[in-house]
């Protein structure tokens, strides 16, 4: 099972940005690690609050991939992706981390990383990654965190 060790609810803060230049805005998050379908799939559940949207929650579910170590997850959540799920591929990276990336829009790319390296503490990061041909000066081409969530065993 992906994240066996870190099962179980987590509290924190999480730290939200749209653009780039903008600065994060935290507010309280907390996560759910658990198991589904006889432990062959990994559900990740969250909360947090926008800015100005207000409470917002999402759901990550993780399953073994078709090749030794990869991955493949479907991610939903109230403010990012609504209502259609997002489908995407990873692999386990350097145990216990989850990393994830899917295309989206001309080229968009979106990742999510899920570190419990450290058994006390939990990361959970989103990233935009904008194309080459969708830069400018105040968007540069490449990855930024949209969303970082740190948080600790409730």
């Amino acid at each position: 099972m992906v994240l066996a060790d870190a099962t179980g609810s987590w509290i924190g803060t999480n730290g939200f940005r749209l653009m780039p230049a903008d600065p994060l805005a935290e507010s309280p998050a907390t996560l759910t690690v658990a198991t589904a379908a006889g432990g062959h799939l990994t559900t990740v559940s969250y909360s947090w609050a926008h800015p100005t949207d207000g409470p917002q929650d999402g759901l990550l579910v993780i399953a073994a991939g078709d090749e030794p170590g990869s991955l493949a997850a479907w991610w939903g959540d109230s403010w990012h992706q609504q209502p259609t799920a997002m489908t995407l591929a990873g692999t386990t990276g350097r145990v216990p981390e989850v990393e994830l990336s899917a295309e989206y829009g001309g080229g968009w790319g979106w990742r999510i990383t899920l570190d419990a390296a450290d058994p006390t503490t939990v990361r959970l990061r989103m990233e935009n990654v904008v194309p080459a041909d969708q830069a400018d000066p105040d968007t540069p081409a490449g990855p930024y965190p949209v969303m970082v969530a740190d948080l600790r065993r409730a």
